[in-house]
């Protein structure tokens, strides 16, 4: 999702700055529009980076199986054998 995001402020900021259709369909001037298209460009250029950073770190995570016993120790119960008994 990251990267689709980044992708589209990449292409919607590209329009905004390369093109002059943002004079006339939303009445800014060519500086404004030239402005807002950098600044989604550097937003999807972000935006971009921390997914790639994000996947990144999500491929090195380890996974531990933790067992728990619950209950007591095992006794082994000790026998002392005397022979001198009868």
């Amino acid at each position: 999702m990251g990267i689709g995001l980044g992708i589209f402020l990449l292409v919607v900021g590209a329009i905004f700055f390369f093109t002059n259709i943002d004079s006339s369909v939303l009445n800014l001037s060519s500086s404004t529009g030239n402005t807002i298209g950098v600044i989604l460009m550097v937003a999807g250029a972000l935006a971009i980076i921390l997914a790639l950073v994000i996947n990144a770190q999500r491929t090195r995570t380890q996974h531990t199986v933790v067992t728990d016993r619950r209950g007591g120790p095992d006794v082994v119960e000790r026998v002392e054998r005397r022979d001198d008994i009868v």
